[in-house]
């Protein structure tokens, strides 16, 4: 029978369902809520050492609907917690009192300063958290701060920052990478290149949602204005599951055995076995949770089960990365379908191809198929 259990970097999970940093991760009483409806492990808000500076605005999201009023894609420009750093050290302790076998990671970004770096993982670490995920991709927060996608945004100082923070911790660090670059590969390189146990892909990509033709206004218009923000949901899936791929595959070549949690619109367990089979370890939900509330996981470990059945797979590193093999080049595509072409060609007009297609009562025929003459 199989099973959704999974061990990541050495952290067992019930499953690899994660809830993704943001709203769903904002305090304990959430990431309770998220343990009790049996998610395998929450990723808390992103925290910072002084959430002085985090002032968020309302309304902050705008959301796009299909003509059947389904939301597909959504927007945010919300900064990271905005909650006093202490009480989240608090919080963090009481999760790990109250849910001694749930998994805590911890999102953590900070300015381009060493000590302000170790700081922060030194004392989140000793709250007894699963691990941490290194936030280098929010897209609109605190760039000024070079923080979030300012620094995912360059490799070289991504990966100075990476290895003060794998010099302090003690426990699997993953680094949550931004989509909004070129190559997301390079950004996976720098971070495992120097130690991280894994990465996480992909953060938010930026956008602007749309105009409002009544009022002119770009939206979420706060007091008539707005800033280009982070879209999630359903529209981004197919340019996620391209850079897992792409993540994958700078594993698979340079980093075997390094993990990689997937994101990116996965609302289904059919959405996340598609990631799992391009390499993901774990599948993490956002967007999803804020659509669909804390207990859509039942029907996803119920239909990613479903799946696995399907296919006789019995554990999730049966199936993991199995479909990068079907990746090839655009010139061996049109090398692939010449030879198919051809192959079926000389089958139509009889011809054998491999010895084992003779057969007995078309001896004569199959032979005639052959001769030049």
């Amino acid at each position: 029978m199989p099973t959704l259990a999974t061990v990541v970097d050495g952290i067992k999970l019930p499953n690899p369902f994660v809830i993704g940093s943001g709203p769903p991760g904002t305090n304990a009483n959430v990431c309770g809520k998220a343990f009790d409806e049996g998610w395998g492990a929450v990723v808390i808000k992103t925290i910072s050492l002084d959430a002085a500076k985090v002032a968020n605005v309302a309304p902050r999201y705008a959301r796009l609907r299909s003509s059947k009023n389904e939301i597909v894609g959504w927007q945010n420009i919300e900064l990271i917690s905005d909650r006093p750093f202490n009480i989240w050290i608090d919080e963090l302790k009481l999760l790990k009192d109250k849910y001694p076998d749930g998994v805590v990671i911890a999102s953590v970004m900070e300015e381009y300063h060493k000590d302000r770096w170790i700081e922060i993982i030194e004392r989140v670490q000793a709250t007894g958290v699963a691990g941490f995920e290194l936030n280098f991709s929010c897209p609109h927060g605190l760039p000024e701060r070079k923080m979030g996608a300012a620094m995912g945004q360059d490799s070289a100082i991504m990966r100075e920052v990476c290895g003060w923070v794998m010099g302090a911790a003690k426990v699997p660090v993953w680094a949550k990478l931004t989509p909004n670059v070129t190559s997301i590969a390079a950004g996976a390189e720098a971070a495992l290149s120097v130690g991280c146990q894994g990465v996480s892909a992909i953060n938010t990509i930026l956008c602007v949602m749309g105009v409002d033709l009544q009022t002119l206004r770009p939206e979420p218009t706060v007091e008539g204005y707005t800033v280009p923000g982070g879209y999630s949901c359903i529209a981004i899936r197919p340019i996620a599951l391209r850079m897992v791929k792409e993540c994958a595959e700078v594993i698979r070549d340079k980093f075997p055995g390094r993990s990689l949690s997937a994101i990116g619109g996965i609302e289904t367990g059919n959405d996340a076995a598609q990631f799992i089979l391009l390499g993901g370890d774990t599948v993490q939900v956002c967007t999803g949770v804020m659509k669909n509330g804390y207990g859509c996981i039942r029907g996803m470990k119920d239909e990613l089960l479903a799946f696995m059945t399907r296919h006789n797979f019995q554990t999730i590193a049966d199936f993991k990365g199995h479909s990068l093999q079907y990746f090839t080049t655009h010139a061996d595509l049109v090398k692939r379908q010449v030879e198919a072409k051809a192959l079926a060609k000389s089958r139509a007009g009889g011809m054998v191809v491999k010895d084992t297609e003779w057969q007995g009562d078309q001896f004569v025929k199959q032979s005639d198929a052959l001769a030049r003459s």
